[in-house]
């Protein structure tokens, strides 16, 4: 069965899709001015009142301030059978989070892998217009030297929307090896024509990356400004804007949306262990919020995208949205101190999140 699009509170054919797509990638002319101007936050998605919605650079689409990503790391201290992708109960919770992200105004999700993929798909069968839908299989994308031709790129994101019973995707972002600028200037041509085709064929209605390279983001933001429309990197509450020279100038100047990955350093922020009952969960539902409010600070960040595994934490990213954005000085000193012992925590596979403090 056919899903119908993912366009905000109208209906676009698919031929109006490959229009508007065909003329973006053609280079419109539109005014600086002109693409600073946000939309209505009333055309959002699943618009909600309660939500803030943030325009996700040039693409236009005004996206929630806080989204969901595609992880679900610790979901066996709510959901029984270990978290197979295939086991009743973790479907039921996926299918739950995201009608609870939809009822809070949330409006993207963004998968990462193909289990990702076909688990968010089966999820949003029959209701694919409340959500936005990020798309990556890293599998068959740049860490995988098999796939660093654009035929080969192309061929893997048609099977993997065949699998997944999509027509198309809101955001196609290839996952490229952390440590991106080790790929061949080739290969990292050969990604943009297949990124860029994507979007001419009506495959894609955006496009971008994923990398956790500060340095070669920047020149790729820089290099390619008609094919970068997305980026997906780290943001923590560790993180803070280079004084020079920093990933966020070339997102501004270019218009380039960006997705924070890692908000919470992969669950070092917290003390728990995320069951419903643990001791600290009312302390780590607090460090949460507070992390969602700092990054939130910076306006070049459209939303951080945490993995969330039950109702209770789309609760608490939502109502971290309402509050207070500006933290007081109390608040920032209680973060600094969570923030230190997230560091302290950071699992020896995630020491790399260290690079990440200044962007």
């Amino acid at each position: 069965m056919k899903h119908r699009p993912l366009f905000p509170r109208e209906s676009v054919s698919r031929r109006e899709f490959l229009r508007d797509t065909a003329l973006a990638t053609a280079g419109l002319a539109v005014s600086a001015k002109a693409l600073a101007a946000d939309p209505p936050a009333t055309k959002a998605l699943n618009y909600n009142p309660d939500m803030e919605y943030r325009r996700l650079g040039r693409t236009g689409l005004m996206i929630s301030a806080v989204c969901l990503g595609g992880h679900w790391k610790r979901i066996d201290t709510v959901v029984s059978g270990g978290g197979g992708i295939d086991h009743p109960d973790f479907r039921k919770n996926r299918y739950d989070v995201v009608s609870r992200c939809m009822e809070r105004g949330l409006n993207y999700i963004d998968a990462c892998t193909g289990s990702e993929v076909m688990v968010y798909s089966r999820a949003l069968k029959g209701r694919r217009d409340k959500m936005h839908l990020g798309f990556s299989w890293f599998e068959e994308e740049m860490r995988n030297d098999n796939y660093r031709k654009a035929d080969k790129l192309l061929a893997a994101l048609e099977k993997g929307m065949k699998q997944a019973g999509l027509d198309y995707v809101d955001l196609w972002r290839v996952t490229m090896n952390e440590q991106s600028g080790k790929h061949a200037s080739t290969e990292v041509d050969e990604m943009m024509k297949a990124l860029e085709k994507a979007k001419q064929q009506g495959k894609a209605r955006a496009t971008g990356f994923s990398s956790h390279d500060r340095p070669h983001i920047k020149s790729m933001i820089e290099s390619y400004p008609k094919v970068v429309d997305v980026i997906v990197t780290p943001y923590t509450s560790k993180s803070k804007a280079l004084p020079t020279d920093s990933v966020f100038d070339a997102l501004k100047q270019q218009d380039v949306g960006m997705f924070g990955i890692k908000p919470f350093a992969s669950n070092s922020l917290f003390k728990g262990s995320s069951a419903l009952d643990h001791a600290e969960a009312g302390e780590d539902s607090r460090r949460a919020r507070m992390a969602i409010r700092y990054i939130l600070n910076n306006p070049a960040v459209t939303a951080p995208i945490p993995g969330l595994i039950n109702l209770q934490q789309v609760d608490n990213v939502a109502k971290a949205v309402q509050e207070r954005r500006q933290l007081d000085k109390s608040e920032q000193a209680e973060l600094e101190k969570a923030a230190e012992e997230m560091w302290a925590r950071l699992p020896e596979n995630y020491q790399w999140l260290k690079d990440w403090e200044y962007v």
